[in-house]
């Protein structure tokens, strides 16, 4: 087709989907503007495929990556988009002074489980996704009823433009979301499971929901430490270098990791190809990945990041450049309602003696678990021991013999 064919042809598809005279309701033509909207967008789709755009994916891609990365699992489950609706019941702000009052969706997958097993919702961390957890799915499902989502803005989950403008509206924008989830399925006295950044909004849900979480597992968890804490002296120096300004600017500005991915445009999935190859696979202080589980993980994270920027602008609201917490978690650890099990890998760069610290002001029972052969990711770098972790916290939940009693197996470290 010529260039000039091609342009006559999309200006006769745009041509169709105007509307042909006003409608006599304010109402049905805004009803009927979106109808065109959508159908334009669709007949754009199929002009202009995929493989020519300069970001090439979609939500449509996210999900199929997903099914491709989940396929190599041997439990069944169902994927399903889970209506939370438009924002909090009685808010004014619809997650978050979005001007659109359509219903919003989180992703989720249910495994199937043994009848009685305790149920364990998994949250995923900053820059990820549930399909992170690929390697402990079908572990974890022996034990658990296990249930992952993708927070709102992330992954497969609906991408509401993120206007918040402050650390109380975006702790709100996962925590209240999170919650309408929670309705919509029916869940209560649940194991709550969360990494990194989704370990931090897991504990700030415990402590404003406390009654419907039964145990808290929070591993390489985000958000204990304050930039004013004495160990963050190395960051005020560094600060006063020319490489350091400019970080902290581009933090400041949220600038995010995302946004690099999506200005390389078709050149994106070779970067992130180069970061799992090296993290996941040269530099990996565990069990490397497959080939194939490579590829597929590779596929999934370029998708899940170079879709549109929604979730991913939490960031400089949540930390200060650094990632210490604006709100620490320490302040309110003796308002802790939930028992915690803290699981670090032995290689974490996130320090676990933020952990240490919040356990002597907590006021409930508190575990702190350090695994070998592992790093933040240490559910991918040494999926075994973190199994083996994730059952010691919750020995209590699944055992039905009061009498037989988990043990921490050799070469962890009890804190």
């Amino acid at each position: 087709m010529s260039l000039n064919r091609f342009r006559l042809r999309m200006a006769e598809e745009i041509s169709k989907t105007k509307l042909g005279s006003s409608s006599s309701s304010s109402s049905s033509a805004s009803a009927a503007a979106s109808a065109a909207t959508n159908a334009a967008k669709s007949r754009w789709k199929i002009l202009w495929p995929n493989s020519l755009r300069w970001i090439p994916t979609s939500t449509d891609n996210i999900i199929a990556a997903e099914n491709r990365l989940l396929s190599i699992l041997k439990t069944p489950y169902v994927q399903e988009q889970v209506n939370i609706g438009s924002g909090p019941p009685g808010s004014k702000v619809r997650w978050f002074r979005s001007s659109s009052d359509e219903s919003r969706y989180i992703n989720t997958v249910t495994f199937d489980a043994k009848e009685g097993s305790p149920t364990l919702v998994m949250v995923h961390g900053y820059a990820a996704s549930q399909g992170f957890f690929f390697r402990n799915f079908d572990a974890l499902a022996s034990r658990f009823k296990v249930i992952a989502i993708d927070q709102l803005g992330w992954g497969g989950s609906s991408r509401p433009d993120f206007t918040c403008k402050s650390t109380e509206e975006t702790e709100a924008w996962f925590i209240d979301s999170f919650e309408e989830w929670r309705k919509s399925k029916n869940l209560c006295n649940f194991i709550l499971l969360g990494h990194s950044f989704g370990g931090y909004v897991a504990a700030k849900y415990a402590l404003k929901h406390p009654e419907h979480v039964q145990h808290l597992v929070l591993v390489g968890s985000a958000g204990f430490s304050a930039e004013s804490d004495a160990k963050s002296e190395w960051l005020t120096k560094f600060r006063a270098t020319w490489k350091g300004a400019l970080l902290n600017h581009l933090w400041e500005s949220n600038f995010t990791p995302q946004k690099l991915i999506r200005g390389l445009g078709p050149w994106g999935p070779g970067l992130v190809n180069r970061y799992t190859s090296a993290r996941f696979g040269a530099h990996s202080v565990g069990t490397m990945l497959t080939d194939e589980e490579s590829r597929l993980l590779t596929d999934y994270v370029y998708h899940t990041l170079a879709a549109k920027a929604s979730g991913e602008l939490c960031l400089k609201y949540i930390f200060s450049f650094g990632a210490f917490a604006r709100k620490p978690l320490l302040q309110s650890a003796s308002e802790w309602k939930v028992p915690t099990t803290f699981i670090y890998g032995m290689n974490d760069w996130m320090n676990y003696q933020g952990a240490v610290e919040a356990r002597k002001h907590m006021k409930v029972p508190c575990e702190i678990i350090r695994v070998p052969q592992g790093g933040h990711f240490v559910f991918i770098d040494n999926p075994a021991g973190f199994h083996s972790a994730v059952i010691y916290a919750c020995r209590k939940y699944i055992s039905q013999d009061s009498s037989h009693q988990e043990l921490i197996p050799d070469g962890f470290q009890l804190v």
